[in-house]
């Protein structure tokens, strides 16, 4: 599996590499000109086979079944369920509520700015007062999940 990795590594730092090469000296690319096309074909189809080979003979690995631990986990109640959605909410609508006030308030002060460019620090303000709508809301689900342990 490992030789697969290391393929497409080197693969791709050959496709870099050559890359670079050719950025920062385009004239090599006319003495490299014949060998260029083949060996960058080449190192594309090594990537895509080693990339195959990864996913067919790494879905064994991906698929093997982890080890079971005997530790019991506590019992998840459909009250505790409906508590952890009640944390979220907040966050979730306070975000919601930020992104609708930053839209209007953000195209008023580009608008703004433009007219009078000292104007950037008001506007800024009115825009750190509509985004903290949403730090509220964080606030508020982190002080409800402190409460739920």
């Amino acid at each position: 599996m490992y030789w697969l990795v290391a393929l497409m590594s080197l693969a791709i730092l050959g496709l870099i590499v050559s890359g670079i090469a050719l950025e920062f000296r385009p004239a090599l690319a006319s003495r490299i000109r014949p060998w260029y096309r083949p060996a960058m074909g080449t190192q594309l189809i090594a990537f895509v086979g080693a990339q195959l080979g990864l996913l067919f003979m790494g879905v064994s690995d991906a698929m093997a079944q982890a080890e079971t631990v005997h530790a019991v986990a506590p019992e998840m109640s459909i009250g505790m369920g409906l508590a952890i959605l009640g944390v979220g909410i907040p966050t979730g609508l306070s975000t919601i509520g930020a992104g609708i006030a930053v839209g209007p308030i953000g195209a008023a002060s580009l608008a703004a700015v433009m007219e009078r460019p000292e104007a950037l620090g008001r506007t800024l303000i009115f825009l750190g007062l509509a985004e903290g709508i949403a730090i509220y809301g964080l606030v508020m689900s982190i002080l409800l999940l402190n409460r739920l342990g």
